[in-house]
Order: C-alpha cells, then sequence, then structure tokens
C-alpha cells in the first residue's frame, strides 16, 4: 500500500514538473484522483518541501468571483533535484571561480560558448519544419530532450514556448547569463525577435518565451560568435 501511495504522490509532483503549475482541482482530473484523495498527496508533498503553494499569477475578477483566487502548486528547487535532474555544485563552483578573472570576462565566454553549440543543434532540429507552428514545436521537441520539458502553445499574437523543467536553474539563478544567451541563441535561430516573459531561476513556475509568427525566417548558416546562445 505504502509503495502504491508513493508512487501516486511522484506522478503528482511529475505532473506539476511537466505541466507548470497546477490547482488541485487541475491534478485531480489530469491524474483522476477524488478530491480528497489529491489534496492528501499535495498537502504531504508541501510538508516534505517538494512542493509549494502559490496564488495564481493571474486570476480575473469574472473567474474568482468573490472568494479567494484558487492556490496553484509549483514544484520547488528540491523537488527538481529530486526528479533526475540534480544541480551540479561542481559547475557552480567552475563558474565562480571563473567570475574572480573580470578582466578575462570568462564567464560571459562560456555562456557564449555553450549557446554556440545549442544554436546549432537547434538549427538541424528544426531544419525540416516549413512554418512558424512547426519551427516552434519542433524547438520545443528539441528542449524537452535536453531536459527541459517544453511545449509550444499558438496564442493570438503568436507562440509561447513554455519550459516546465530547468536542468540549470540553480545556476542560472547566480548567473542569468546562462539565460540571456539562451533567449538570444532561440532568437537568432528563428530569425525573429523572442522575449523571455518569466523564468525559473527567478522563481518563476515555468519559463516562458514568446515568439512572433509573422516574422520567423530560415536561420543563418553560420551562427554570429559575438551572439552566441548560452
Amino acid at each position: 500500500m505504502k509503495k502504491s501511495e508513493d508512487k501516486t504522490r511522484d506522478l503528482v509532483a511529475r505532473s506539476i514538473l511537466e505541466n507548470g503549475p497546477q490547482s488541485a482541482a487541475d491534478l485531480a482530473a489530469r491524474l483522476q484522483l477524488t478530491p480528497a484523495g489529491i489534496r492528501r498527496h499535495l498537502d504531504l508533498l508541501v510538508a516534505t518541501g517538494l512542493l509549494e503553494a502559490r496564488d495564481p499569477h493571474r486570476v480575473t475578477t469574472s473567474l474568482r468571483g468573490r472568494g479567494r483566487p484558487t492556490k496553484v502548486f509549483v514544484i520547488t528547487d528540491l523537488g527538481r533535484e529530486k526528479f533526475e535532474h540534480s544541480y551540479d555544485d561542481l559547475a557552480l563552483s567552475a563558474l565562480r571561480f571563473m567570475a574572480t578573472f573580470k578582466e578575462l570576462d570568462a564567464v560571459n565566454e562560456f555562456a557564449a560558448s555553450r549557446a554556440a553549440d545549442i544554436e546549432r543543434r537547434v538549427g538541424k532540429a528544426i531544419s525540416g519544419a516549413n512554418s512558424s507552428e512547426k519551427k516552434a514545436a519542433a524547438l520545443a521537441q528539441f528542449l524537452t530532450a535536453e531536459g527541459y520539458a517544453a511545449e509550444s502553445k499558438e496564442t493570438a499574437p503568436g507562440i509561447q514556448l513554455c519550459q516546465h523543467h530547468c536542468p540549470i536553474a540553480h545556476v542560472a539563478s547566480e548567473f542569468p547569463q546562462l539565460c540571456e544567451a539562451e533567449t538570444e541563441a532561440i532568437s537568432r535561430v528563428l530569425g525573429t525577435h523572442v522575449q523571455r516573459l518569466a523564468t525559473i531561476a527567478h522563481g518563476d513556475g515555468i519559463c516562458t518565451t514568446f515568439i512572433p509568427t509573422n516574422t520567423i525566417t530560415q536561420p543563418s548558416v553560420t551562427p554570429s560568435k559575438k551572439g552566441a546562445l548560452a
């Protein structure tokens, strides 16, 4: 019985990891659990520090009525670490050491080098896509394979690229150059300006990037060294 309970709790936490912040009602419907059952699992996950309950970012008056907004549950750093992506303390120590050599701008150089590699591989991953939507979907598929649990969503003004997990969030929270270079790389490989709206590294539930669909072009063959992806 205990193993079954543990497995269900893992499913609850993984659903939030892969799909972003969710309410108890959302989780119950997605996992086909009773409201009482989902609440029990959520309470235990919050108590152990794997989940955190927060107010939703956007709740309109018409949706919430007179009551308090429904809480949503988000994965914590401890929860992310539990799910196969423990943070690399050696990498963080190395970047801190590199940051002491300010005259070499070593951290930014590293971010640019990492971004250039990602940009090259993303370019190959989306090369067969012939529309903005297909390029964004191929990009999301590539990022998912890299551990970002990504998806693309079509909206009225464009596409939102949502990354529900970030394997480098702990490091990027201290060195935002990694996120900035990553965003620049996505922009270059899609051939259009993109806007990062939220990041896990800055405490948001998911990383969200807005991609306008009317300006996506074929990426250039040779990425620019100056703006290389981190």
